[in-house]
């Protein structure tokens, strides 16, 4: 039986449930919990994990992994953070649009409340005083300002699009946030409360930030797209999507200095959490894609701020002391590191567990269960695929690095699945895939279970699947929630603007309607609007869906347009396509806002 959004949602509930009617938690071993991220409490005397499948966090006693208390936050978290007491837990939930406050009392969890912040949270910090907190709202491209002791948003600051992770340095002066939308760091002067600058360096899907003991830098992991069609020489090379380490400034603008990470034939995938040990000697990273842990000595790393190597520096490679990598499979995420410097404790999606992992001994030291089903779905296992970079050639790149948790990228990418090179095309999220067929951006594809053999062979360059693959991988898509719209208010609501904008894309004035039309906003047919390149092997464009339009960062299908309101001023402008007039300021205002909602 598939794992449904309602089945997990229903789960959710029933701990939920029993969580508030008894002070014994409820251990539902069937469920998946995926944990996304941990922290450490004191003296590393236990841990908390933030399971994103099951909406909860569960508590673990760090000497004897004893599994110690679960407790319900908001839906699919994402972000956790431990208070400067070491007694209060922090959790965002990216759906839910909220902050769960979780007291650590003892060997129990308790609620201490929720704050309402929106816009998708995601990563958080907290600032020594522990009475601030900075949550990265990746919908509205801002941190939002919590005071914990008012429990409520005091300001937003704006910096830039899709912010995700962030970390704050020592003194709480200066915050660094992972922008991936505009793919760079924002650097944020905390007591004036502004972004001070941004460093852009095509940076995609940015992991996990930490900050150096001097606040001088921002350390963090980061994919790059090299604009090259998906072909086994230009992949090989390490021209189409390879992995690197940078760090950036936080005391005054400069370029950042990176390094390769890939091997050749056997690349890196994905990378994600990110921890330097105390005396920052060793830096820590996890390959969720690769399901490694990535090993680094810190004393001499080959950062550049200009060139270097496609491939990870020879000398790099060749010393077992500077470079190692520990192979603990599943889905390895955030991760952190004990006060012994020797000890890396991680949270493993796939694996329903955290791993405490010998660095000295490069192995796993024990596995701490947090409860799953004795075998996956037909739908996990698709998941599985799907983050899976093992799947493609020389594992260089998974499914999820082009569809970020199913949606879309903040670059156009060549994959010739158009059939002609150099025409890009922007990625088109994979939410709600079933209902509107036909696929691709010139709707040629017509069979979504060839398409996902297809992807896997032509697009990542790996090994045939099997039937049961393209299955399982369809039945995740299938199974897949879509982020909640939050532009629309409680119950769906539209404000006065977007209600006015609604009837302006429905008018003869635009003729929005006429294809972007039924409940996912496209008629499915083929259209040409005079925006095609000589080079496309198929005239015309298949209708793409508006749903979740708010999320894009590129726009159109080669991604020429910054913004919505550049797609309705250029030329895709009403006017220009099956529209009868010209926008007025307000019109353009209103549809604006109306889109966002959709």
């Amino acid at each position: 039986m598939l794992l449904s959004v309602p089945l997990r949602l229903c789960a959710s509930a029933l701990i939920l449930a029993t969580l508030l009617l008894g002070s014994t938690f409820a251990f539902d071993a069937e469920l998946n919990r995926s944990p996304v991220d941990l922290v450490l409490g004191p003296n590393d005397a236990w841990l908390a994990t933030v399971n994103q499948t099951s909406d909860t966090v569960s508590l673990v006693r760090t000497t004897d992994g004893k599994l110690l208390d679960e407790i319900a936050v908001g839906h699919h978290p994402v972000g956790i953070a431990l208070s400067p007491s070491g007694t209060t837990l922090l959790v965002t939930g990216h759906y839910s649009g909220d902050v769960t406050l979780v007291e650590v009392t003892g060997e129990k969890l308790k609620k201490l409340g929720v704050i309402d912040v929106g816009y998708q949270p995601h990563g958080l910090a907290l600032a020594p005083d522990g009475h601030t907190a900075y949550i990265a709202c990746a919908a509205s491209a801002e941190v939002a300002v919590l005071d914990l002791v008012q429990r409520a948003v005091v300001t937003r600051i704006e910096v830039g699009r899709w912010p995700r992770h962030l970390a704050l340095s020592p003194d709480g002066s200066r915050l660094a946030v992972a922008t991936s939308g505009d793919r760079g760091v924002t650097i944020v002067d905390c007591n004036q409360r502004k972004a001070l600058y941004q460093e852009q360096f095509v940076g995609l899907n940015m992991g996990h930030l930490q900050v150096s003991k001097d606040g001088r830098y921002v350390w963090f992991p980061w994919m790059v797209y090299r604009n090259n069609p998906i072909t086994a020489g230009n992949v090989r090379l390490g021209w189409v999507l390879a992995s690197r380490i940078a760090r950036v400034r936080l005391d005054g603008p400069a370029r950042r200095e990176a390094m390769s990470l890939d091997p050749q034939g056997k690349a890196i995938a994905d990378v994600d959490g990110l921890a330097l040990t105390s005396d920052e000697s060793r830096l820590v990273v996890s390959a969720s894609g690769t399901h490694e842990l990535l090993v680094y000595r810190t004393n001499g790393l080959p950062l550049k701020d200009y060139g270097g190597t496609d491939h990870i520096d020879p000398e790099l490679l060749n010393d077992a002391d500077r470079f190692f990598r520990i192979e603990l499979g599943g889905r390895p995420m955030g991760l952190r590191i004990g006060r012994d410097d020797r000890t890396a404790y991680v949270a493993n999606y796939f694996d329903n567990s955290v791993q405490v992992v010998d660095l000295e001994a490069r192995k796993i030291a024990r596995t701490v269960p947090l409860g799953g089903p004795a075998e996956p779905s037909l739908a996990r296992r698709g998941e599985a695929i799907f983050y899976d970079a093992r799947r493609s050639l020389d594992q260089w790149y998974s499914c999820h690095t082009c569809h970020y948790e199913g949606g879309t990228s903040s670059v156009a990418m060549d994959t010739l699945n158009d059939g002609s090179p150099f025409t890009l095309k922007t990625v088109l999220p994979l939410y709600n895939l079933h209902e509107t067929g036909p696929w691709t951006w010139h709707g040629w594809q017509t069979d979504l279970h060839a398409a996902m053999k297809k992807s896997l062979t032509d697009t990542m360059l790996g090994p045939q699947p099997t039937d049961d693959d393209a299955k399982a991988l369809l039945a995740y898509l299938q199974s897949m929630e879509s982020p909640p719209n939050p532009f629309r208010g409680s119950g769906g609501l539209l404000s006065g603007s977007a209600q006015r904008g609604k009837r302006v894309f429905e008018s003869e004035k635009t003729a929005c309607a006429t294809c972007h039309s039924g409940p996912y906003f496209t008629d499915g047919k083929i259209h040409d609007v005079g925006l095609g390149s000589p080079r496309d092997r198929y005239k015309g464009y298949n209708t793409p869906s508006l749903r979740g339009v708010y999320q894009k960062v590129n726009l159109l299908h080669d991604g020429r347009a910054d913004a919505l309101r550049d797609v309705l001023t250029g030329p895709h402008a009403p006017e220009n396509v099956a529209g009868s007039e010209k926008l007025t300021a307000d019109d353009l205002n209103d549809l604006v806002e109306y889109l966002k909602t959709l």
